[in-house]
């Protein structure tokens, strides 16, 4: 019988990566906490209504991508293809808004998207998303932008590079895609297939095509920025000065348009040379109609989304993070005694705040000295038949050999000395 695999898109996170994730998570979670923001949780599934609404129908990401169903109830379903658009919902669901002010929300969970799959890319993949909505001030794009860049560089990447553009309002952008209309119509037939259906339902999307004549072509269109209003301009302006007086460089290109067609004003990337053509790590841009859109009060909003899987190519190809779990004691007991004892040592141990493994093999003591090495402890505690006898422990340092026995209420007793040291030699600063 053969075996049953991981559907296709998907991967198994397995213990030994889990670790970078986890630090991942613990910056982004520390930085976004020391702003201010707080965290959201919505559901993976919505009605399909809503993403083709909210991110627009004539989008990849709903048109070719998103996994849609009917449920039991006859209800049109789709798994989420991005987070905002359910995170909006549930803005106007719960009233959000009515507690006025600026609300700054952030989750972190899974999207769904069938595409052809890529370095940092599957079709089950990891979304951190960070939101400030409540705020037409350029601040808070600049706020969401610096946020987005502290946590890149606290996670130590390097290489790293910020686009930035405006897509102007919803007037701009109107101007503009009747320009992109007037000015491919012309070379149609020389279009990729993509891009001659975009020039219909979505052509500012064309602008993003990996066609080579598509881009040649793309070359000589004209500017979104040359159709920006005063007011766009000037929101603009001020995105760019605020950039400069926080020391964040940034190159303009406008072609920057992103794949969603609730952006408005700006529109930013985040790249890393080390990707390769997959060079985005975090996107996102201010989308000022979309609460409206979707049944709200007029709300304007602006936020990013950063891909997990990418930051973690990059961060394995740093190696600077240890994928080996910080535990403190290995609990190595054999005979019968023993075995009961190192049961109530190690529970008594993680209550008073040690992280211990008991070794649970059973085996001779050669095979369990052995596991401990490899457990990256800094401890290993050993419980033989004589100790278990006296009601005493064998303490042995694991980097040193340095061994001493002592009476188990004598270890316990000193919880906070015992602490303190492990911390020392896990800092590497101390010999034992």
């Amino acid at each position: 019988m053969s075996t049953i695999q991981a559907i296709r898109g998907t991967r198994d996170i397995l213990p030994n990566e889990s670790p970078l994730w986890q630090t991942i998570e613990t910056i982004a979670k520390d930085a976004l906490a020391q702003a201010a923001y707080r965290e959201i949780r919505t559901p993976v599934f919505e009605k399909t209504e809503l993403f083709a609404r909210g991110i627009g129908e004539a989008t990849d990401a709903v048109g070719k991508e998103m996994y849609s169903f009917e449920d039991r109830g006859g209800r049109s379903i789709a798994l989420r293809p991005e987070i905002t658009a359910g995170l909006v919902r549930a803005f106007i669901q719960n009233k959000l808004f009515a507690q006025g002010g600026v609300q700054r929300l952030w989750h972190l969970g899974p999207a769904f998207r069938y595409e052809r799959r890529h370095a940092g890319r599957q079709r089950h993949f990891q979304l951190l998303d960070v939101e400030i909505l409540g705020s037409r001030d350029a601040r808070a794009d600049v706020e969401i932008i610096a946020i987005a860049t502290q946590i890149l560089t606290t996670l130590g990447l390097k290489s790293l590079s910020l686009d930035l553009n405006s897509v102007g309002s919803g007037e701009d952008r109107q101007a503009y895609r009747d320009a992109l209309v007037a000015y491919f119509t012309p070379y149609k037939d020389e279009l990729d297939t993509d891009s001659q259906d975009r020039l219909i339902r979505n052509p500012l999307r064309i602008l993003d095509s990996k066609d080579q004549r598509t881009q040649e072509l793309v070359t000589d269109a004209p500017s979104l920025l040359d159709y920006l209003s005063a007011d766009s301009q000037s929101h603009f302006d001020a995105v760019q000065q605020h950039l400069t007086n926080l020391g964040i460089d940034y190159t303009i290109n406008p072609r920057l348009v992103r794949g969603l067609d609730y952006y408005t004003h700006t529109a930013f990337e985040i790249q890393s040379s080390d990707l390769g053509a997959q060079a985005t790590v975090c996107g996102g841009g201010r989308y000022d109609g979309l609460v409206s859109q979707l049944g709200g009060p007029d709300t304007p909003a602006i936020g990013f989304g950063m891909g997990i899987e990418r930051l973690i190519i990059l961060l394995e190809q740093m190696e600077r993070y240890s994928t080996t779990p910080d535990l403190d004691i290995y609990l190595i007991s054999r005979g019968e005694k023993a075995e009961f004892q190192s049961a109530q040592l190690a529970n008594t141990l993680r209550q008073a705040g040690y992280s211990v493994e008991v070794d649970l093999s059973g085996s001779a003591f050669g095979k369990q000295f052995k596991r401990a090495d490899r457990s990256g402890a800094v401890v290993g505690l050993i419980l033989g038949e004589a100790e278990a006898e006296a009601n005493k422990v064998q303490l042995k340092w694991l980097a040193s050999g340095e061994q001493a026995e002592m009476a188990q209420a004598e270890l316990l007793a000193q919880t906070d000395e015992l602490q303190a040291k492990i911390a020392t030699v896990r800092s590497g600063s101390g010999a034992t």
